[in-house]
């Protein structure tokens, strides 16, 4: 698509856009009483207005049934995360039995390495990209101490090249292939938090695998924001929250998926809990724990139905608009402000905005991460005095996520002109 960087080409995308109606759809936060420029669906999503219905729903049925809504409620407590199976297949791209919703996104990384990082002398060690998230990193450690070995020989991080901001598909393959007779595990975000780089999740499976270890994925910044084919891609295991692209409410309830080729096998070691137990016969409440032969058998605890309603009514949402089309509008919606940055640097004859994010298509979701040459603090400062809600990172990045649900090419388009009329002043 040939941008422009003018008001009327945006605006002329926003009444052409097939999903502009789904902003609607969604509480957006004001500033002096105008919809602000929400660019922090990679932090946390924005509230969708039917879930005040989806949990007043469980309120009411819990008000008037008590323990028997687990049977009887509009929608059965008992079986309620079994909502979930067929809604999240359709945007990680995997089969219905492969996924689980339940915990948070560090719980169930932790009972996912339980299974899938079996450490040993010879092999022991985790391939991750380097500023990993916090939470991973902390992971990773803490695992790899409790298996008896240390963090510094255990943990190799994968780094961009001297000059470089993201990583290159085949350092990340060589450093596998370095490491093939002592590597248990890789480990990588699928979209990374700082740079938006979205990972070639296949090529690091593959490479991974053909060592002999297993591949994971902490899809946080990914799981409703980019095309995905976990099933396809053999991909072991993988993990996410629900807070960020897929709107479910601050701390809401995660998901987690686990290839075919391992669901079934009650061989594979697990942290056990009562709601993993086969449906069958889990009320007898025998000892002796037998596995469901799905992602569900990965479960402790029962359904968290509240946080749960919200994730529903989300996901909804991404029924009725389908992922692809989503993930269309988000390249079109990060490609021009990709193009509106290019612009900015143009007119000040000098580049002042390094942006860090791959501009490939392929390489990117929705996020966008701006290096601040120059003025970043009073840059981000005066946008947020604007009415522009975006997300500081040190030393100096400003990252900034248009998301195609709920955000418009005049809002790209606005945010631009505020950072043009800063920097010429």
């Amino acid at each position: 698509m040939q941008f422009e960087n003018t008001e009327a080409f945006a605006r002329k995308r926003d009444t052409e856009d097939p999903l502009r109606k789904f902003r609607e759809r969604f509480h957006v936060p004001l500033h002096n009483n105008r919809e602000a420029i929400y660019f922090t669906g990679n932090s946390l999503g924005l509230q969708p207005k039917a879930v005040r219905e989806y949990v007043n729903l469980e309120l009411d049925d819990w008000a008037k049934l008590g323990v028997e809504g687990h049977f009887h409620a509009k929608n059965p407590w008992l079986s309620y995360h079994e909502i979930f199976p067929s809604k999240l297949s359709r945007i990680v791209g995997c089969l219905p039995h492969e996924v689980v919703v339940m915990n948070q996104l560090t719980v169930n990384l932790h009972l996912l390495m339980v299974s899938f990082y079996r450490p040993d002398k010879k092999r022991f060690k985790i391939i991750c990209e380097s500023r990993a998230f916090p939470s991973d990193q902390y992971a990773f450690e803490s695992q790899v101490r409790y298996h008896g070995f240390d963090p510094g020989e255990a943990i190799i991080e994968v780094s961009p090249r001297a000059g470089e901001h993201t990583l290159r598909t085949e350092d990340v393959v060589a450093t596998i292939q370095h490491h093939a007779e002592s590597v248990a595990l890789v480990l990588f975000g699928g979209v990374n938090y700082y740079t938006g780089q979205l990972y070639d999740i296949k090529a690091i499976t593959n490479a991974a695998q053909a060592t002999g270890a297993y591949a994971g994925f902490d899809l946080a910044h990914a799981a409703g924001n980019v095309s995905l084919s976990l099933h396809d891609w053999n991909v072991d295991f993988a993990c996410w929250c629900s807070y960020k692209y897929l709107n479910s409410g601050p701390g809401g309830v995660a998901g987690a998926f686990i290839h075919e080729k391992h669901v079934a096998n009650a061989d594979l070691p697990r942290f056990a809990g009562w709601w993993g137990f086969k449906k069958e016969t889990r009320f007898k409440m025998e000892k002796g724990f037998e596995p469901i032969p799905t992602a569900e058998g990965w479960q402790l605890s029962n359904a968290p139905v509240l946080s749960m309603a919200a994730h529903n009514a989300s996901l909804d949402i991404f029924e009725d608009a389908g992922i692809d089309s989503l993930v269309e509008k988000s390249k079109q919606l990060s490609g021009f402000l990709h193009f509106v940055l290019q612009e900015i640097n143009g007119r000040q004859h000098r580049e002042v905005i390094e942006v860090i994010t791959p501009e490939s298509a392929r390489e990117r979701g929705c996020q966008v991460s701006m290096l601040m040459l120059e003025r970043g603090p009073e840059i981000f400062a005066e946008l947020s005095d604007r009415g522009v809600i975006a997300d500081w990172r040190e030393p100096n990045v400003i990252r900034v996520a248009p998301v195609p649900l709920y955000n418009t090419f005049e809002e790209v388009w606005r945010f631009g002109n505020i950072i043009s009329s800063i920097l010429e002043r």
